[in-house]
């Protein structure tokens, strides 16, 4: 993965996910790579699954966070951060 697309398909990820959440900025909260989706942004895993979808309808298919995450131990989906996400979808996306 170059840095160009990883930096667009974080950019990406940030812009969807604060459409989700609202205005994080609002809440004084800046998406970073590090900001955890747990603890920082205050999800639940509804709010995941929500999240799965949106970016299976804005990436395609090939982006199936929820298998993904169903695949991991549960401190690591507590432990997910922007950065962790933007890493998986840029990893699918990556152009060949």
């Amino acid at each position: 993965m170059t840095i160009d697309h990883a930096t667009s398909v974080f950019d990406v990820v940030a812009a969807l996910l604060a459409e989700l959440v609202g205005d994080a900025e609002v809440l004084g909260i800046e998406i970073t790579p590090d900001t955890t989706f747990h603890e920082d942004l205050q999800l639940e895993s509804i709010d995941l699954v929500t999240f799965a979808s949106i970016l299976a309808e804005h990436f395609g298919a090939e982006v199936n966070l929820a298998e993904h995450l169903a695949e991991q131990d549960l401190d690591d989906v507590i432990g997910l951060t922007v950065g962790d996400i933007a890493r998986f979808v840029g990893e699918r996306t990556c152009p060949r």
